[in-house]
């Protein structure tokens, strides 16, 4: 773990912890700490991309109306 990490507290239900506790002895992580530092980062890394994804959608919908509106000025006004 590098230096610029930083302690936090949470809390999590029993059952939780005791899923969890069985993936630390079955898997290779070597301490609770380490399971949560992964599920944390498989985490953000899943959800950062499906935010960026939405955003392109976005994107895309944003020129898609633009085109429209030009289109509605040059045809439709006329």
């Amino acid at each position: 773990m590098d230096g610029d990490s930083e302690k936090i507290t949470i809390r999590v239900p029993e059952r939780h912890l005791r899923v969890l506790d069985m993936l630390v002895e079955i898997d290779d992580f070597p301490s609770r700490s380490e399971a949560i530092r992964a599920a944390i980062r498989d985490l953000i890394y899943t959800r950062l991309e499906l935010v960026v994804d939405r955003m392109k959608k976005f994107e895309h919908a944003e020129q898609t109306l633009a085109t429209a509106r030009a289109y509605e000025e040059e045809y439709l006004k006329k």
